[in-house]
């Protein structure tokens, strides 16, 4: 996949069926535009995804929206799925305040476009007045084609982001993944810890979330760790490690069942899937102990 981040420079040569959103978590409702997406790419044209570098809420009313996925997230996602151009445009203020008709213009001039795929709730330009309407009354005159496609619903309500965050932020992670369409994880280097888990007989592979990233309550979760290609089972906890003296910072610990590797400053993914108890501090490191033995024990009769 072409990765492009310089978009007032950009000229595509090669026709493209065009995609354009926030695609925060990239979910079941999103793989609906990719089928139209590849669908009109099937005769020889090349498909692209326009997105943002960051929420535009974090610009136009000075928030630090948390996402479902990274952009490194993203553009992974993405890659996996056979898109051939990702357009990650940063927000800046001059993009903020163009007008809907000119973004129409700057995107089908320097994308080379021929088809847009959106769905019924697109919006852009200025003041969000920019409409899946607009793109069709404005289709003949920059030479191009819409398909609008209607929004995925599960129990009767749209699939969309907002859905999912609600759910995430609820610790229903069966939920959010039945939307997600895979397992909501966390993923990076696993860091050097503070030793303890190993201490107490349950070592732990450690990762710190990017600040932007949206996390589920703190606690304890049951998952699934992918290292080197290689899956394995285990809990881990996300949190602040209230029983330990100290300030941390919001991290990821995940024990893994019979795992005893070393495999710091190696990548991992940790995919959550199930909600077992709130984080809480504890007396002192044995009935932590204690704690862990009964949680891993849940964890494995839980998937026999």
């Amino acid at each position: 996949m072409r990765y492009e981040k310089d978009f007032r420079n950009l000229q595509l040569t090669e026709d493209t069926v065009l995609s354009l959103g926030k695609f925060d978590g990239l979910h079941r409702g999103h793989k609906t535009l990719f089928d139209s997406l590849f669908e009109k790419a099937a005769q020889g044209r090349k498909t692209a995804v326009f997105t943002f570098d960051i929420p535009p809420q974090n610009i136009a009313h000075g928030t630090k929206a948390q996402v479902i996925t990274t952009n490194k997230e993203r553009h992974k996602l993405l890659a996996q799925r056979g898109i051939d151009y990702l357009i990650e445009c940063p927000f800046t203020e001059e993009i903020m305040h163009m007008e809907a008709e000119q973004f129409i213009l700057e995107i089908t001039r320097r994308l080379c476009v021929k088809w847009i795929v959106v769905g019924t709730d697109f919006r852009f330009g200025y003041q969000r007045r920019g409409d899946y309407h607009m793109l069709q009354e404005h289709a003949q005159r920059f030479g191009y084609q819409v398909r609008v496609v209607q929004k995925m619903q599960y129990a009767g309500r749209d699939i969309s982001s907002t859905y999912i965050r609600e759910e995430i932020e609820r610790g229903n992670l069966e939920l959010a993944n039945e939307l997600l369409g895979y397992p909501y994880f966390l993923e990076g280097e696993i860091l050097h810890g503070n030793q303890v888990g190993r201490s107490i007989g349950f070592p732990t592979i450690n990762m710190q979330p990017p600040f932007e990233k949206l996390l589920p309550p703190f606690g304890v979760y049951l998952s699934e760790a992918v290292i080197d290609g290689r899956r394995f089972y285990g809990i881990t906890n996300i949190g602040k490690k209230p029983t330990i003296q100290g300030t941390y910072p919001i991290g990821a610990e995940t024990y893994l069942y019979d795992f005893h590797e070393d495999v710091y400053g190696k990548h991992a993914k940790v995919e959550l899937l199930h909600y077992v108890r709130p984080e809480r501090k504890f007396e002192g490191l044995e009935e932590l102990q204690a704690q862990l033995a009964q949680d891993i024990s849940y964890g494995i009769a839980y998937r026999a």
